[in-house]
């Protein structure tokens, strides 16, 4: 029997729908995110010149650090998300970059954005 080499339409769009999920899911944390940092630079008019504390400012800063760094990662999350439904739409998705094999379906609903199996995976960390 011949391996096959690319997903049917109708598994593709299965992969499609579980995507576009994710990725609505990321763009509405991210915008979670961006909109309580905005607020968290935004002093309004309850804070009083002076009233800070130091230990509060550190905590704030580190706070707001945690915050950017996540909004980092989920933007770097939906842009490969973006560009896993690009690659469904050119039919090289689920495709191995490394070896052209097929990328077994567990590890796409798991990690939908790969595009390796984890043996080439493995083999690129070494």
């Amino acid at each position: 029997m011949e391996e096959k080499t690319r997903y049917s339409e109708e598994e593709l769009k299965e992969f499609e729908v579980l995507i576009t999920n994710k990725l609505e899911d990321a763009r509405g944390e991210l915008n979670y995110i961006r909109e309580a940092l905005h607020k968290r630079n935004d002093p309004g008019t309850d804070v009083t010149a002076g009233s800070s504390k130091p230990m509060e400012d550190g905590a704030d800063t580190s706070e707001k650090e945690s915050m950017s760094q996540l909004a980092a990662r989920l933007q770097k999350f939906s842009t490969q998300l973006e560009n896993a439904l690009i690659r469904i739409k050119n039919g090289t998705y689920g495709v191995c970059i490394d070896t052209g094999k097929l990328i077994p379906k567990e590890r796409l609903r798991a990690v939908p954005h790969t595009q390796q199996t984890i043996e080439a995976k493995l083999m690129r960390q070494r």
